[in-house]
């Protein structure tokens, strides 16, 4: 298995990953990219369940207990790990609790950890642009300050590139019926009248500023470009990786 550990000022006692393609059982197309078994860790992409859950069992021997596997549906539910009800949907996650494990699942969306710099509560939130647009991100900082957090930081994870991210004009104003600053993250699609890219962290840093969040590392990571990640944009029927945070 590989793993990608976030580069961030975070205190000694958060951990943090995101799982890569490799390790893991998956057959084509959930495979690691070069034909060998890969780690897909979702159990909605049509894999075998049974290898998703070997691949989950890999992924539990490295964390402290099992992940708070959430039903995602690219909203601004945010819960937490440790108190989860029977059917457990929401886009945003925090914790207090030593050992609960915060997760996201994606292949282009944008995982994004945070914690407070007293190490005292973590979070993580899955933004697709719809998410990120109504607010997701918002929600998961309030959710955080709401359990005690100050001074919180933020790692933007593997998501889909600017140079990739290819959207309509229906994207570009739902961002900017919010925030008119969200322009300067929309370029033309040259050739292509109508349509734009995005520049999803840079929409993610914008919006995390508006509110408080300006401690962001992270970002620059595409996973269409790069092949060690699940894309969906890039293979339409793929995996999933996931992206993780506790406190020890």
């Amino acid at each position: 298995m590989e793993l990608l550990i976030p580069d961030w000022p975070a205190p000694a006692g958060v951990g943090a990953m995101t799982t890569l393609r490799v390790g893991g059982y998956s057959p084509a197309p959930y495979d690691d990219g070069h034909g060998g078994p890969g780690l897909n860790l979702g159990l909605h992409v049509a894999d075998d369940p049974l290898l998703v859950a070997r691949n989950r069992a890999l992924l539990r021997r490295l964390l402290p207990q099992e992940p708070a596997w959430l039903s995602q549906v690219h909203g601004v539910e945010v819960l937490d790990a440790a108190d989860l009800p029977a059917q457990p949907q929401a886009d945003g996650c925090i914790s207090t609790t030593p050992g609960a494990v915060c997760v996201m699942m994606t292949a282009d969306c944008l995982p994004v950890l945070f914690c407070d710099r007293a190490g005292s509560v973590v979070g993580a939130a899955h933004a697709g642009w719809r998410g990120l647009a109504a607010g997701v991100l918002e929600r998961t900082v309030a959710a955080m300050r709401a359990r005690g957090a100050v001074d919180v930081m933020a790692w933007l994870g593997p998501a889909i590139g600017p140079d990739n991210f290819e959207v309509g004009a229906e994207v570009r104003e739902a961002f900017l019926a919010r925030q008119p600053e969200a322009e300067a993250a929309f370029r033309d699609y040259p050739g292509r009248p109508g349509k734009y890219l995005a520049d999803i962290y840079q929409l993610a840093r914008q919006r995390l500023a508006a509110v408080g969040v300006h401690d962001v590392s992270g970002g620059g990571l595409c996973t269409v470009a790069d092949q060690r990640f699940y894309s969906y944009r890039r293979d339409k029927t793929t995996g999933r990786m996931a992206s993780l945070i506790w406190l020890k």
